[in-house]
């Protein structure tokens, strides 16, 4: 049986001065939430740009939402200016699948659109306003009166999926077409530790970011493709699966041959207004009331008549 005789022969790794020099990690590196090396060159600005701020597309991905906001860096923190969610499509008209790759979309749009407006509030001439100049592409964009029926969200799987480029000043820009008084708003994707695989949500919301008028730099080798012919899906196959994962659309009474429009109409109406749903006051319910708290003579009061009580109960029983 061993008994360990020879473990002080065993090299010892990790010796005192190891440990007296060990420097932890960044505590969200310990929580394996932020990529620093990534987040590093996403916030880096250039020294000859002195306080300009650099842009985030910032995607994350809930149970059961989409979010996405506009943030740049400072330091005393990340600054919000811009921000929708998934749980806000539903007042657009999209009432099911608040998470998948055409509701990453719809957010992106939505993100944009909301963005462009907010920094036009103070701009007198309508021509000139942000979300006017840089309309964007993709379904709602008016072109020589008539509206573009034949994409879904900028993707109609061939032209579609090019990216719209534009040059100016030797500079490349991610939109139709670059105005000579105002550039356009450039932001760039931050995906967090999420995988960038091929088709991943991230690049719906960026693709909805971009056609609502954003220049967020991308590639089209990143968008997803579908193939009719071989990825069909069957109902008569698996009704009972069918049923399990489509449950909100059967409940909303909605087939395959209904989502098309839908995601029209839902684009068409996130670019009519943009703008966040007004918060409702809250007010909170005060019915229910906290108990008095009694004085010390109250209790000793309490404790008497329970007494009493029992003296009265044993009485009764011993008669």
């Amino acid at each position: 049986m061993w008994d360990g005789s020879f473990e002080a022969f065993v090299k010892v790794q990790k010796t005192k001065a190891y440990f007296k020099r060990y420097q932890v990690k960044f505590r969200r590196r310990r929580e394996g939430k932020t990529d620093y090396r990534a987040r590093k060159r996403l916030i880096c600005q250039d020294k000859n740009k002195y306080n300009s701020p650099k842009y985030r597309l910032v995607v994350r991905f809930t149970n059961k939402f989409v979010l996405a906001q506009i943030i740049y860096a400072t330091i005393q923190g990340d600054v919000c200016m811009c921000q929708a969610s998934s749980t806000e499509l539903p007042r657009y008209g999209c009432k099911v699948g608040l998470k998948n790759y055409a509701a990453a979309y719809c957010t992106g749009l939505l993100v944009a659109r909301r963005l462009l407006r907010q920094l036009g509030l103070d701009e007198a001439d309508d021509e000139k306003k942000m979300e006017n100049l840089y309309t964007g592409q993709g379904v709602g964009v008016e072109e020589d009166g008539d509206d573009d029926e034949d994409e879904v969200d900028g993707n109609d799987g061939t032209d579609g999926l090019r990216v719209v480029k534009s040059e100016s000043n030797g500079r490349t820009y991610y939109v139709d077409e670059v105005d000579e008084e105002k550039r356009p708003f450039k932001a760039l994707l931050d995906v967090g530790i999420r995988s960038t695989s091929t088709g991943n949500r991230v690049f719906g919301c960026m693709k909805g970011a971009a056609d609502g008028g954003l220049d967020v730099p991308h590639n089209e080798k990143r968008f997803p493709g579908y193939d009719r012919d071989t990825k069909q899906y069957d109902v008569s196959e698996d009704e009972a699966k069918y049923k399990e994962h489509f449950a909100s659309y059967i409940e909303n009474e909605l087939t395959f041959e209904d989502i098309e429009d839908m995601y029209k109409e839902t684009h068409k109406a996130i670019r009519e207004d943009p703008s966040p749903a007004p918060k409702t006051a809250f007010t909170p319910d005060k019915s229910f009331k906290n108990a008095v708290k009694l004085t010390y003579a109250q209790r000793k009061e309490r404790v008497a008549a329970k007494k009493e009580e029992i003296r009265a109960a044993r009485a009764a029983e011993d008669e």
